[in-house]
């Protein structure tokens, strides 16, 4: 058994048992409070009330003029809540998950999370229609159904839900509880980064934090359908190495002669066989019907005998005497 520290990173020898969230009732009342936050967020802009102007303020006052300093490294930074990147950086993270624990429950409920956000954050932002602060028209104005797609912000809901499935997936209390902490200072960094450039109002920020966290509180409802979707793909893979694997070879019994490993030999010899008999068979006939003919006009005239060079003449002889009958010679006269 390995002791160092590359240890951890070696496949596990089969699935370990990993404790899957349930919908508790302290779940179930942050999903209630964090839904009443979020229509509140909602009916305040819809009803232009001191969020709208608190908006204006906050973009009139141009934070990145105030404070350029940060504004290099912050233009990157902001790339953290960018679905293309986070996505395929957090999906090569539980990718190994996967493998390491022969489950695809990481990646699938990575898909979920993701497949959420992008209908509900979606419907929701074409819905509204809301224009950004670089397109905005009326001063005071909440700048709704004009055609924008702004409310809620994408990047603060997506760098909530990217990184915050690190935590909803961790194995043990102690790293749930530290990657909490590391999503929950990333996305409100992505939030509060997206105002001070300049292209998110204070307002669309809050509206993304809500909208994350509450698809990381719902997904306990969406175990039973990947826990299905699990069974199916593995299921699927199942079946198709068994369509690529070889045939097993039949059973031998003990002491019995093992069958030819390519029975095409004893079909190929019969062939091969009846050939030759066909090529064979007019020859002989001919042979035997010209045979025929001379016997029937001509009289066969008997080869000489020659005698075998090594052979003798003489009658064997044996201990008891010649075994060949003596010649009867008719007497001279008789």
């Amino acid at each position: 058994m390995r002791t160092d520290i590359f240890a951890r990173l070696d496949r596990e020898p089969e699935p370990p048992k990993i404790e899957i969230p349930r919908m508790s009732r302290t779940r179930l009342a942050l999903f209630g409070g964090t839904s009443a936050f979020y229509a509140a967020i909602v009916v305040a802009v819809l009803a232009s009330t001191w969020l709208v102007a608190l908006d204006w303020k906050v973009m009139l006052f141009r934070p990145f003029e105030q404070w350029p300093q940060p504004h290099a490294f912050l233009d990157y930074f902001v790339v953290l809540g960018q679905r293309g990147p986070t996505a395929v950086m957090v999906a090569a993270w539980l990718g190994w998950r996967s493998w390491r624990q022969h489950t695809l429950r990481p990646l699938l409920a990575l898909g979920a999370a993701l497949l959420l956000l992008n209908v509900t954050v979606g419907a929701v932002k074409i819905g509204l229609g809301r224009l950004g602060p670089h397109y905005a028209t009326e001063i005071g104005s909440a700048e709704l159904f004009a055609g924008g797609d702004i409310f809620p912000s994408g990047h603060t809901a997506n760098a909530v839900v990217t990184w915050g499935i690190l935590a909803y997936l961790a194995t043990t209390p102690r790293a749930r509880r530290y990657l909490s902490a590391l999503s929950a200072v990333v996305s409100l960094g992505v939030g509060l980064t997206t105002v001070y450039i300049g292209t998110h109002w204070l307002s669309d920020v809050l509206l993304g934090w809500a909208a994350g966290l509450l698809i990381l509180l719902g997904l306990p409802w969406c175990e039973p359908v990947i826990a299905r979707a699990e069974v199916w793909l593995l299921g699927l893979r199942d079946r198709w190495r068994a369509r690529r694997a070889p045939e097993p070879p039949l059973p031998v019994a003990a002491g019995a002669p093992r069958p030819d490993p390519v029975p095409q030999r004893e079909l190929v010899s019969q062939v091969e066989s009846g050939a030759a008999a066909q090529e064979h068979a007019p020859r002989h006939a001919g042979a035997r019907s010209g045979s025929a003919s001379r016997t029937a006009t001509h009289t066969p005239v008997a080869a000489p005998v020659r005698p075998h060079p090594g052979r003798s003449e003489r009658s064997p002889v044996s201990p008891t005497g010649s075994r060949r009958p003596p010649h009867s010679r008719p007497l001279p006269g008789a």
